[in-house]
């Protein structure tokens, strides 16, 4: 490894971006704070190439230079956090006056529209299986007209006056198939309902299989992410998993 180059502190009042004349605007912040940092990386880029650390004064000019980093970007993260707060406030302003009125589940509009839902789906409920129980009294006396019909032109079998009655069963019988099938559409659609299906969960063991097998990779990622949050917690035993340390430099 090369001699460590020597890390220039970056001070407070320190202008990277200063020209001579007169017709350049002074730097922002931001370009201050940009610059020094873009001027610590490089300073990282000469250190990080590839060689390990061989002396004590090498490993106390990373670390000096790694500090510099941090506190950079602290003072850059300061930063934009100043420059965004009118931002902010002023998104919280509008988010705030349009809440009372349209936030999901609690605004006004929300609020009414389910004490409205709860007085008309008990009434479009009881149309709909009214219309349900026509169709299905249509489709059964539809049935039944068929079957009569079917058995009467087996009967009328030789006999003419006979087979010309069967034949007016049937159209009678096909007639009532058609109202049928209108009846049934009409108690399907247009009922202002619409299904909504939930998941209720029965049995942990069973659903945990299956949804082992149907998304292995989202169920790994849940449980690393549970083991996780558990180390954190402190637990050094998660079963399933080996638990163990590493130093890192801070």
């Amino acid at each position: 490894m090369r001699p460590a180059p020597a890390i220039a502190t970056v001070a407070d009042d320190f202008n990277p971006l200063a020209v001579k004349g007169h017709n350049q605007p002074p730097p922002s912040d931001f370009d201050l704070i940009k610059q020094g940092i873009e001027d610590l990386y490089e300073e990282a880029r000469n250190f990080a190439d590839g060689e390990p650390i061989a002396s004590q004064e090498m490993h106390d000019a990373i670390e000096e230079l790694r500090t510099q980093l941090h506190e950079a970007g602290k003072r850059a993260d300061a930063l934009r956090v100043e420059e965004k707060r009118p931002l902010d406030e002023q998104i919280k302003a509008i988010q705030d006056a349009y809440n009372p009125l349209i936030q999901p589940k609690r605004g006004r509009v929300d609020l009414a529209k389910s004490a409205l839902d709860a007085l008309l789906t008990p009434y479009r409920t009881r149309i709909a299986q009214e219309k349900a129980a026509e169709a299905a009294r249509v489709a059964a006396a539809a049935e039944a007209a068929r079957v009569a019909a079917t058995e009467a032109i087996r009967a009328s079998s030789g006999n003419l006056a006979a087979r010309e009655e069967a034949e007016e069963l049937l159209a009678d019988a096909k007639k009532l198939e058609r109202q049928a099938g209108r009846a049934n559409k009409a108690a399907a659609t247009g009922t202002g309902l619409r299904t909504v299906w939930k998941a209720e969960l029965v049995d942990d063991a069973a659903a945990l299989d299956w949804f082992y097998g149907e998304r292995p990779d989202a169920f790994r990622e849940l449980i690393q992410s549970l083991a996780d949050e558990a180390v954190r917690r402190g637990v050094r035993k998660v079963p399933g998993f080996v638990v163990r340390d590493e130093k890192v430099a801070v």
